[in-house]
């Protein structure tokens, strides 16, 4: 299973560069940009570090499968996410201008990997890509889940607005957005999940910790 989550990992990173590079034009433009050649770095850095990790698709001892539609949304997102903000980068459409416009994308697409990753490696082999209790599950209030219940979804927020902005892209920052409409669906069936698994315990993990953003959400 993990070696097929490496594989899976892999293509979809080459995926998603490809249809960026198409939005773009070429893959000289892309490459005539620095902070995209980082943007490249940054990808391949994560998924290198992603590979020692426990993360997997296990359905464990308790699934909710009524949310599995959000891979659907989410999918469908990050092709989009992929290739419009290239593509309005090169036809000049609704785009911010400059160099430092990108690398503070580069800078959020670092930021949000890094807290996608670190719950990863905290969780270990609890850790699924489905809303699942494992064997041996235990609620985890520890590092990143200390202030906030959602620290990963987080990451892939800011990573996704972060690469809208390495291509300039405010259509892209409005498609990074709406990957909150599935999310917020997705913490919503984890949350009654763990609370109806750990009861009190979570209830009054819930009590002093933020859904997503400290003081905000």
């Amino acid at each position: 299973m993990r070696s097929k989550l490496a594989v899976l990992s892999v293509a979809l990173v080459l995926l998603q560069f490809g249809l960026a590079v198409w939005g773009l034009g070429s893959l000289d433009r892309f490459l005539s940009h620095p902070p995209l050649i980082a943007l490249c770095v940054v990808a391949a850095t994560f998924l290198i570090i992603s590979f020692f990790s426990s993360g997997n698709l296990s359905s464990g001892e308790r699934e909710d499968r009524s949310n599995r539609w959000i891979f659907i949304a989410i999918a469908v997102l990050g092709l989009l996410l992929a290739f419009v903000p290239a593509y309005t980068d090169r036809i000049g459409f609704w785009t911010i201008d400059g160099e430092t416009t990108r690398w503070i994308g580069v800078g959020l697409v670092i930021l949000g990997g890094a807290l996608r990753i670190w719950p990863v490696f905290v969780l270990g082999n609890r850790f699924s890509g489905l809303v699942a209790i494992q064997p041996g599950h235990r609620l985890v209030t520890t590092g990143p889940y200390s202030m906030i219940r959602n620290p990963s979804y987080l990451g892939l927020i800011v990573g996704a607005v972060g690469w809208a902005l390495a291509f300039r892209s405010l259509v892209g920052v409005i498609l990074a957005l709406l990957h909150l409409v599935p999310l917020i669906a997705r913490m919503d069936s984890e949350e009654a999940l763990l609370r109806s698994h750990f009861g009190a315990e979570y209830e009054a993990y819930y009590q002093r910790t933020w859904r997503l953003l400290p003081w905000l959400y």
